[in-house]
């Protein structure tokens, strides 16, 4: 199960809360959501893509993107990154 963490703006009250859980349990693969409201973040477990969850959450109202720490993460899985003869170290 994968984990991803999202800034989305626009949430400032506990109605907005409900409204970004909407938009994103129906999606297909979502396995839990959870709402940051007083940082702005939402972290999503299952198998679902980082642009869905970021489309969805779009089209209801709240702009998001990868946490910066997750898009580091994700580059790592898929590069190689991290070895020791890594250029990062």
């Amino acid at each position: 199960m994968n984990s991803i963490e999202l800034h989305v703006e626009g949430m400032s009250c506990s109605s907005c809360v409900k409204h970004v859980n909407a938009a994103l349990q129906p999606l297909a693969g979502v396995g839990e959501v959870t709402v940051d409201l007083a940082h702005g973040r939402v972290k999503v477990t299952g198998d679902v893509q980082s642009n869905t969850l970021i489309s969805a959450l779009t089209e209801a109202g709240y702009p998001a993107s990868l946490l910066a720490a997750d898009i580091d993460e994700r580059v790592r899985k898929t590069s190689g990154c991290g070895g020791s003869s890594c250029c990062c170290h």
